[in-house]
């Protein structure tokens, strides 16, 4: 009996420790999210290029050498990408006065059947004698009786006019707005330059950093979950990676065939990224369509072109994300809806529009995790299909 109550002790006693220990955690990845934000990425690139290094070492390439020419590998895919995309804005910067032309006649337009609107509306809510008895605007007086009345001396009667009063932004303020949002945009570039330097040195120091961490481990059993459960991190992420790739890929190729046909400006970029758009959790499908509908706006005026864009956009929006997706990304994944959403809602409150696109594979990676460790097991099939 004694024992039981010792044993319930200290179990009630752990919950406040875990809970103490979540928050932490919870306060630690919200202060430092860039940190952590660029060591998470650096982390899926470097299992993105794993398969790369090795092949390169069945050729017998050192480790250092097979991960350096994967390293170069990708930063000459991104250097090519760049150069595509700069030059396709060079374009749009010299297009961009129709543009602006374009949207200054929707807004007006616009406004126009707003006020149509809004005086059939109100010819069909008022009747007609109200409208009727409605006080009609007084005529100016002449300027000769304004000047005389202004020659006039006030008398003690009227209150004295009222002076007007205008209120100036304080530049120190905007200064400072400038400065906040200048301040981090150094911050994710200066974080994003040490992605290349550290897949580098995960790729290239890999086979060390695990011994070190396995002979910390006492037991061989421990060592061989340990093992396991970074194998299995290793597997899913990379299966997240190459599928969402793969998935983007057809979806670009299938979006840009069809802005060329339509005869959209700037096609191959905008196909592109309305593909990988579409791709973000949730919010995939209305940021798809912001781009061909920006991109349309100096060719088509009317509403059934915007429809027709819109409606192709979200068909291989919904093509790809049930019959694609399952196959290339969720049967790796095997994560539950309501997983998935929690992990959505929870990664977005700690790191943003970043926490949306890394919410799935660090919450499959933790999966993957716990179901190789034995005592984790409960909380790996809870996250599970």
């Amino acid at each position: 009996m004694a024992h039981s109550s010792a044993q319930a002790d200290k179990q009630s006693m752990q919950i406040p420790v875990v809970l103490a220990t979540v928050l932490l955690v919870m306060v630690l990845l919200y202060l430092g999210r860039v940190f952590f934000i660029t060591l998470i990425s650096a982390i899926l690139l470097a299992f993105l290029l794993e398969p790369i290094v090795n092949f390169g070492i069945r050729f017998r390439i050192p480790r250092g050498a097979s991960s350096f020419l994967a390293c170069t590998f990708m930063l000459g895919i991104l250097y090519l990408m760049g150069l595509g995309l700069w030059t396709q804005v060079v374009g749009l910067w010299e297009d961009l006065p129709t543009y602006s032309k374009r949207v200054t006649e929707l807004v007006d337009a616009a406004a126009q059947q707003l006020e149509g609107l809004e005086k059939t509306a109100q010819e069909l809510l008022v009747p007609k004698r109200l409208r009727e008895a409605q006080p009609q605007p007084q005529p100016e007086p002449p300027k000769s009786a304004s000047k005389k009345r202004r020659i006039q001396p006030a008398t003690p009667d009227q209150p004295p006019p009222i002076q007007e009063v205008r209120i100036r932004q304080d530049d120190s303020q905007l200064v400072a707005v400038i400065y906040s949002h200048l301040s981090d945009f150094y911050d994710a570039a200066l974080m994003a330059s040490f992605v290349p330097f550290l897949v580098y040195f995960l790729l290239s120091w890999r086979d060390h950093f695990r011994r070190s961490v396995l002979q910390i481990i006492a037991t061989d059993s421990k060592r061989e979950n340990i093992q396991r459960a970074w194998d299995g991190i290793a597997n899913v992420a990379r299966a997240y990676l190459v599928g969402n790739f793969l998935l983007g890929l057809v979806l670009a190729a299938a979006s840009a065939v069809f802005f060329w046909f339509v005869k959209l400006p700037y096609w191959q970029v905008v196909g592109p990224l309305s593909g990988f758009l579409s791709l973000i959790p949730y919010l995939g499908m209305p940021l798809a369509v912001i781009p061909p509908f920006v991109a349309a706006l100096p060719v088509y005026s009317g509403l059934s072109a915007y429809l027709i864009i819109g409606a192709t956009t979200a068909l291989f929006h919904l093509i790809a994300l049930n019959l694609l997706y399952p196959k290339l990304v969720g049967a790796r994944v095997h994560l539950n809806p309501l997983v998935v959403t929690v992990a959505l809602m929870l990664w977005y409150l700690l790191w943003g529009g970043a926490g949306l696109i890394l919410a799935i594979p660090i919450t499959a990676g933790l999966k993957a995790a716990f179901e190789n460790i034995p005592s984790l097991r409960g909380i790996g099939r809870i996250l599970g299909d």
